[in-house]
């Protein structure tokens, strides 16, 4: 056979090492990952070296030309039988075969353009295929190759890692804290649709729900196949919700209606970014909570129970058949701009660690670097943590407790959740507590955390010199904290699973 021109200096079959067998070779290919495209583009490489057309290789090899275009191609897994053919046919090694190492600058950026032209960032932009062979340009081959890279590098800049998600929610909480976390456009939103469907007071019934739906041209689906990452899909076509028919008790069904009907009505668009997409999440929860706790209704509410120094959250639940978690969210709403009382609230893991919070009262959550709260775990003197040791769980526990910026009272009660046990608290500085229920409570701490870490964070001296270095726990990882956020405009959920339902429903209907 004739040698081809090529860029390698290395004639096949001449200063190799010795054939290794093809059950080595493939088992290390395996082990590393094996690379189709790399292994396509070596074989075309090895043969126009030794001066073959495609019909005479694929004749050597007793195939089809178009069954060797595809393997030369990356889209066909050879035999192992035909790469010890190959091997052969082609004079050289498996180790030619399986090479790392590209064998030409131009073959390696055909490879890195055939791997990127396939991957799900390239099928995103809905672009035609740049066809790969010896007539394009080898600059237009760099400058493609550069493009596609530019561009990943750019989204992953935009990815919602861990870093990115802190950083949002520390600048909607610092957002929330500007305006007492009230936000009174979403109240007169709210409201309208009340007026809109003659709600006067009381709870806000299914049936009147379903009402506000129907006012603003949505039918509603109960059905049991919703997308498992989705708490309801809404057909923006057809204008149909759909919502879940399982028995779950994590959510109220009131409430994740109207956080979809939220989205119609805030005129939300698809997210851009993570910051959106929370920002957009905390206003529907505000919108649902604003329609299930009407303003003039609550304050009203509140008020009088202020003046009788009777404030209590569980009265606020009880009042509107609402979850303690929403009753305690929509305080936080009122009570600064209608009350004259700043506040905080905290949702704790019974581990400590923190995963909701919101202040105004200038109390000091522990925070890191960035000013990011969640995931950091909060003072076991805390009424927060506190109440997890309380054996009557019926009632309210209330606290007060000393911290480094003063005084400060808390409510707290915990709930399950599958993700573990919570507890949920609303405190108030010193000044403010004359106006709750449980104000009379004998239970005190003292804090001196985030800023001395003897506090708690630090074992005591003589256990710590009794047991340090002589324990290893194995540490229960919070890997939700550690990977990056899932991607999407809608992070964590399956867009082709969402449409496949939405496409089945479809043709029923």
């Amino acid at each position: 056979m004739r040698a081809a021109q090529g860029t390698s200096s290395v004639r096949p079959g001449q200063g190799r090492a010795p054939l290794r067998s093809i059950e080595k070779v493939s088992a290390e290919a395996s082990e590393e990952g094996f690379d189709l495209i790399a292994l396509g583009r070596r074989v075309r490489h090895l043969r126009k070296q030794a001066g073959m057309t495609l019909d005479a290789l694929a004749e050597a090899l007793g195939t089809a030309p178009s069954q060797l275009s595809l393997l030369e191609n990356g889209r066909r897994e050879p035999k192992l039988s035909q790469l010890q053919q190959l091997a052969k046919v082609l004079q050289v090694s498996l180790d030619d075969l399986f090479g790392a190492e590209p064998p030409s600058q131009r073959a390696a950026l055909e490879i890195e353009l055939e791997k990127a032209q396939r991957g799900p960032l390239y099928a995103a932009l809905n672009l035609p295929a740049v066809r790969i062979s010896s007539r394009l340009p080898l600059d237009v081959l760099q400058s493609l190759v550069a493009l596609q890279g530019e561009l990943r590098r750019r989204l992953e800049e935009q990815a919602a890692t861990p870093e990115e998600a802190r950083r949002a929610n520390t600048e909607l909480r610092e957002e929330m804290r500007a305006k007492n976390n009230y936000y009174p456009e979403i109240e007169a939103a709210a409201q309208e649709l009340l007026d809109a469907v003659d709600h006067r007071d009381g709870p806000l019934s299914h049936h009147v729900v379903a009402d506000i739906a129907a006012h603003l041209g949505f039918s509603l689906r109960f059905v049991p196949n919703l997308p498992e990452s989705t708490r309801s899909v809404t057909d923006q076509k057809n204008h149909i919700i759909y919502l879940t028919q399982g028995s779950s008790r994590q959510w109220d069904a009131r409430s994740v209606l109207l956080q979809a009907l939220g989205h119609q009505v805030l005129g939300h668009t698809e997210p851009a970014d993570y910051s959106e997409f929370l920002r957009q999440r905390v206003y529907t929860n505000y919108f649902a909570a604003s329609l299930l706790m009407p303003e003039a209704t609550t304050v009203r509410f509140l008020k009088e129970a202020k003046a009788s120094k009777e404030l209590a959250i569980e009265d606020l639940r009880d009042a509107f058949a609402v979850s303690y978690e929403s009753a305690a969210h929509r305080f936080t709403n009122l009570a600064t701009e209608h009350l004259g009382i700043t506040c905080h609230f905290q949702k704790v893991h019974e581990s400590g660690i923190l995963h909701k919070a919101y202040e105004n009262d200038g109390v000091n959550f522990p925070a890191d670097h960035s000013g990011a709260i969640e995931g950091q775990t909060i003072c076991r003197q805390w009424t927060s943590r506190q109440v997890f040791d309380i054996d009557d769980k019926f009632r309210s526990f209330h606290q007060y407790t000393d911290t480094t910026v003063g005084t400060f009272w808390c409510t707290a009660r915990t709930e399950a959740h599958s993700s573990g046990v919570y507890s949920l608290s609303i405190g108030v500085p010193f000044e403010h507590v004359k106006w709750f229920r449980g104000s009379d409570t004998t239970s005190r701490s003292a804090s001196r955390c985030p800023d001395d870490p003897t506090c708690c964070r630090q074992p005591p001296a003589e256990l710590a010199a009794r047991w340090e270095g002589k324990a290893w726990p194995a540490a229960r990882a919070n890997t939700h904290l550690l990977a990056a956020m899932p991607q999407g405009a809608f992070p964590g959920v399956d867009t082709t699973e969402v449409y496949e339902f939405l496409e089945r429903h479809a043709r029923q209907d």
